[in-house]
């Protein structure tokens, strides 16, 4: 996939949010970086500040917080045409509490926030497609945390599904289990109960 392809294809992902002229996509080629990393590396450690809004292209990724015990718990996956940032960490310019890295292979564009203000002054169009992004990503992670308190964990795993359906394929069953908050033996028995009852129904 040559880069001019990769470029394409987050611009066609912020023309679903408005139109862009030439001008503008120009300086989305100009301004966002694109990168390939390994399955398994780190973009971002516990300490660190976020300094990447990540697009990705191709692969899988995760990000996630590990607790005074060393649970891990994942707050979120991304694949193709999703972004991921720790918002606070990348807007506030605070250390990270949290950990972003690849399950797979992934590649990426990436802009960091000295190139966003840039593009911010030189096209103001984008402060409103990147603060709408920005929110639709707050508001993924406040419902996924209510769900989190609130929800069986049959429940959050039918959510799951629905969330993930390009791609939960992909996720290995301890990842899975890690981002319900339950363990991989509960997550076997949900996914038997469910294929139990879909037998009985059909």
């Amino acid at each position: 996939m040559e880069n001019q392809d990769h470029y394409k294809a987050l611009i066609d992902y912020f023309k679903q949010i408005t139109t862009l002229d030439e001008n503008e996509e120009q300086l989305v080629r100009e301004l966002f970086v694109y990168n390939s990393y390994n399955r398994k590396e780190f973009l971002l450690k516990e300490g660190e500040i976020c300094r990447q809004f990540n697009f990705i292209i191709r692969g899988c990724m995760r990000m996630y917080l590990v607790d005074d015990k060393a649970n891990m718990h994942i707050l979120q996956f991304a694949a193709e045409n999703w972004i991921m940032v720790d918002a606070l960490s990348f807007r506030e310019k605070n250390a990270s509490r949290l950990y972003i890295d690849t399950l797979e292979k992934t590649e990426l564009l990436y802009i960091t926030p000295e190139n966003l203000k840039l593009l911010y002054h030189k096209a103001p169009k984008f402060n409103c497609i990147i603060r709408e992004l920005l929110e639709r990503h707050v508001v993924a992670l406040q419902k996924r945390l209510l769900q989190y308190m609130s929800s069986s964990g049959e429940e959050r795993y039918l959510s799951f599904l629905k969330t993930y359906s390009q791609f939960s394929n992909r996720l290995p069953q301890t990842q899975i289990a890690a981002y319900l908050g339950i363990t991989p033996e509960h997550l076997s028995k949900i996914r038997n109960d469910i294929a139990k009852s879909k037998k009985f129904t059909s």
